[in-house]
């Protein structure tokens, strides 16, 4: 099912700029409305301390909300503009994950972007809306421009359920890419495991999709899984990758370490998320 419905996540912040564009070109490829979703929480003020500094506190607080508004609808059609692509813009107030989750839900895919260490706001997004949105979710990394996305693929397979929704999730970027390499890492045999030969099973499928995949496996028991898909990444010159999110609960992923926390704090390239 092609994308037609594309929300993205306006910000203030300094990696928006290419978030958008980003989503802007992707609108474009599949001839989808791009919808912008930027979130302001307003902040209140206890009952005594208005009373001492009166109306215009708040009337200020309301002023400099709407003026950082506009101008992230102004980024927003900018970049909606270069790439000609029909647009909607949306503001809604109150706790981002919560307002960006509902959202989503009446989109194909949702474009945010990566946690920056530097930024005042550690909400992470994205970690919350792979659980809670019900959509696949593109997450932008902070730092770098990303003119070309979708080109060569990697595909993180464990034969899982999270693994099998990314790969039905990410078909339209499949379909349209040069290369789509299925990468499984320490794979497992068994019934529940990978099969003779991992990944063979999962490329059979997609090639009845049209989408040439070549499936590949690595074994290296003393380094992490996401370390591993970084390094390929790189030695792939791969542009995309696509992975399904918290196989295993997100509070055990924080203590513990995983896969999918390891790739959100330390992406390299934009990731398709689903869980």
């Amino acid at each position: 099912m092609p994308f037609r419905d594309i929300l993205v996540h306006v910000d203030e912040g300094k990696s928006c700029e290419s978030r958008l564009a980003v989503a802007a070109r992707l609108a474009a490829a599949h001839q989808a409305r791009l919808t912008g979703l930027f979130t302001r929480l307003l902040p209140r003020l206890p009952g005594y301390v208005s009373a001492q500094l009166g109306p215009e506190v708040q009337l200020m607080q309301d002023k400099y909300a709407r003026e950082v508004a506009a101008r992230a609808q102004e980024a927003f059609n900018k970049a909606a503009g270069l790439a000609g692509v029909s647009t909607e813009w949306r503001v809604a107030e109150g706790d981002a994950i919560e307002a960006v989750a509902l959202h989503t839900r009446y989109a194909d895919l949702v474009v945010v972007g990566q946690t920056d260490p530097d930024s005042e706001d550690q909400s992470r997004l994205a970690d919350h809306l792979v659980l809670d949105a019900g959509r696949p979710v593109l997450v932008v990394p902070y730092v770098g421009r990303y003119e070309t996305m979708g080109r060569k693929v990697i595909v993180a397979w464990n034969a899982s359920r999270e693994a099998t929704r990314a790969v039905n999730d990410a078909m339209p970027f499949l379909q349209a890419a040069e290369k789509v390499t299925v990468l499984a890492i320490n794979p497992t045999g068994g019934p529940g495991g990978h099969g003779d030969v991992p990944g063979a099973d999962i490329c059979l499928h997609l090639a009845r999709h049209g989408v040439k995949a070549e499936a590949a496996y690595l074994k290296a028991e003393d380094i992490d899984v996401g370390n591993m898909l970084l390094s390929r990444i790189a030695d792939e010159d791969a542009d995309l990758l696509v992975m399904g999110a918290y196989g295993r609960s997100r509070l055990r992923e924080i203590v513990l370490g995983g896969a999918t926390r390891h790739i959100l704090d330390h992406m390299t390239v934009p990731v398709l998320m689903s869980h």
